[in-house]
C-alpha cells in the first residue's frame, strides 16, 4: 500500500504543477486581454476626441466662407455725397447700376432698396464696380471697372488700361510656356 500512496502523491504534485500553470497562463491572458481592451478603449476617445474635432473644422470653414461672402458683398448704404464721389455725373451712375432715376436722391434711395441687392448677380454687382453689357446685335461685350483713384491716374483712359493688360498677358504668357 505503501508503494500505491507514494505515485498518488507524485501525480498529485504533477497536477498540481499543471493547475498553477494553467492559472498562470489565464492570468497572463488576462492582463493580455486588459491591455487591449485598454488600447481599444484608448483608440475609441481618440477616434471621439478626432470626430469632434473634425466636426468643429468644417464648423469653421463653413462660417469662414459665409463671412468671405459676406465681405465680397457687403450691405452698402448709399447717400448722394458718396455717389457723387464715385461718378462724375448723375448720368453716369445712372448708366452704371442701370437704373432710371430723376434725381442724386433718387439713385441714392433706389439703391438702397433691399429688393435691389438681390437684382445684381455677381458679374453685375453694385459693389464690385463690374458690369457687363451687351452692345447691339454683335452681342460684343464690354466690361466697366472702377480703377481706385491712384491707379486711374497712371491709367487714365480705357485704352491705357487695356494696352497696361495686353502687356501684362503677353509677358505672362512668355514666362508659362
Amino acid at each position: 500500500m505503501g508503494k500505491k500512496s507514494v505515485p498518488s502523491t507524485q501525480s498529485k504534485a504533477t497536477l498540481g504543477n499543471q493547475i498553477r500553470s494553467i492559472a498562470d497562463r489565464l492570468k497572463q491572458e488576462t492582463e493580455v486581454q486588459i491591455k487591449a481592451t485598454s488600447r481599444i478603449l484608448d483608440a475609441a476617445a481618440q477616434i471621439s476626441q478626432n470626430h469632434e474635432r473634425l466636426i468643429n473644422e468644417v464648423v469653421e470653414m463653413v462660417e469662414e466662407d459665409l463671412e468671405q461672402e459676406s465681405q465680397i458683398f457687403p450691405r452698402q448704404i448709399y447717400n448722394v455725397d458718396i455717389l457723387k464721389q464715385q461718378f462724375k455725373t448723375l448720368r453716369e451712375a445712372k448708366s452704371h447700376f442701370n437704373l432710371k432715376v430723376n434725381s442724386w436722391e433718387s439713385l441714392a434711395n433706389k439703391l438702397n432698396e433691399p429688393s435691389l441687392q438681390e437684382r445684381f448677380s455677381a458679374h453685375e454687382h453694385p459693389l464690385n464696380g463690374i458690369r457687363k453689357e451687351e452692345h447691339g446685335h454683335k452681342k460684343m461685350e464690354k466690361i466697366t471697372v472702377r480703377l481706385q483713384p491712384d491707379v486711374a491716374e497712371i491709367f487714365p483712359t480705357e485704352e491705357a488700361v487695356n494696352e497696361a493688360l495686353r502687356f501684362l498677358i503677353r509677358i505672362t504668357n512668355k514666362h508659362l510656356y
